[in-house]
């Protein structure tokens, strides 16, 4: 007969944690995604916790010391490189019609210094109405809707739409006050 026991899904085992598995597991991270330095040691320490949490006799102190030697290995090697990573992030948000604010929101959440992006976020073209519209008409909201009645039905939920993306207020109303003729091409 089989148990509530038996259904249960076993956990696995975690691999030992040593200097070297934390810089496999860096590496191969790195070799997958971009990375902040910030952001490299909560993947790792959360990774350390993880094994420390089966094993209550492990050092989490000593695997620590161990993360930010491997940080300032990876920085020397330029595999980490914040400012490179503000860079590739800022362009890949704008080309996507992210706002300023979600840009600075997400890069803060990845431990990049808010001097760091403001100073990308210059010398990049930026036109927050161009990429309210670009949302606009990606999601197909306000003048991008179908027909006159549906864009007035729905007025108040395509501003939701905007204004929670990341937009002030007055750039919304200016894209939803648009006629949808000035977009024909």
């Amino acid at each position: 007969m089989i148990t509530d026991e038996d259904r249960k899904p076993k956990k696995k085992a975690l691999k030992k944690i040593t200097k070297q598995r934390l810089k496999n597991i860096g590496l191969y991270y790195l070799k997958r995604f971009e990375s902040s330095v910030d952001n490299l040691r909560q993947v790792l320490k959360k990774r350390v916790n993880d094994y420390a949490y089966q094993n209550p006799d492990f050092n989490k102190a000593e695997a620590y010391n161990w993360i930010e030697e491997l940080l300032q290995d990876f920085q020397g090697w330029k595999y980490l490189d914040d400012e490179r990573y503000t860079e590739i992030k800022v362009r890949d948000y704008l080309h996507a019609g992210k706002p300023e604010r979600y840009i600075k929101n997400k890069l803060k959440q990845k431990g990049i210094n808010e001097e760091q992006i403001d100073s990308v976020l210059q010398t990049q073209e930026y036109d927050p109405k161009e990429m309210a519209i670009k949302l606009a008409r990606k999601k197909k909201i306000g003048p991008f809707r179908a027909d006159e009645e549906s864009r007035n039905l729905n007025r108040q939920k395509d501003m939701g739409t905007l204004v929670r993306a990341g937009f002030d207020y007055e750039t919304v109303c200016d894209v939803l006050n648009m006629n949808p003729e000035d977009f024909d091409e």
